[in-house]
């Protein structure tokens, strides 16, 4: 798998941040996780929507145990200013300003995360799993999705319309 990473350099660096996000936390599964309860057995590991936001890489990473937004420093870009993990961090997206924790992880560096799900027993499906974290990346990445839903239109009286009143409260409305 980490050769199928290396050969696609037409990628671009947040996506393959997400793909080696993904890949570590498979290992981490297969391995420290392996048969551990706090696993969903029908999730795997997956980044979504992994984009450059602030000169990081953001997105979401799900796993078998979490469902995670992640921030993670992009290699030969400005590095995040060095906190000790465990510290919390603001984060400013489109959405709005986001708290993470600041950790380390294995042959990645300082992951940011903030957690949707932990655990992740909510998801009956990987597809479930990932439908939700699409819709995060939406909410946290797309400001017109902060915007409140259009008023329904307002019922027509057929008496106010034949009267002329409806265009009337129309015009007081706007």
């Amino acid at each position: 798998m980490d050769a199928d990473v290396a050969e696609r350099t037409e990628i671009d660096p947040a996506e393959m941040l997400g793909l080696q996000l993904e890949m570590r936390y498979r290992h981490i599964h297969a391995t420290a996780m392996q048969n551990v309860p706090l696993c969903n057995p029908a999730l795997g590991s997956a980044a979504t929507g992994f984009r450059i936001c602030g000169g990081r890489a953001l997105g979401i990473v799900t796993t078998p145990w979490f469902m995670n937004l992640a921030a993670v420093d992009i290699a030969g870009g400005v590095q995040s200013a060095p906190v000790a993990s465990g510290t919390s961090v603001r984060i400013c997206l489109p959405a709005g300003e986001v708290e993470f924790i600041a950790g380390e992880l294995d042959a990645i560096g300082r992951v940011d995360s903030c957690s949707l799900f932990s655990p992740a027993f909510e998801f009956e499906t990987m597809e479930a799993a990932l439908e939700t974290a699409m819709e995060a990346v939406r909410a946290f990445f797309d400001p017109a999705a902060l915007e409140p839903a259009a008023a329904p239109p307002a019922s027509v009286n057929r008496r106010d319309l034949l009267w002329g009143n409806f265009r009337k409260q129309q015009e007081l409305a706007e």
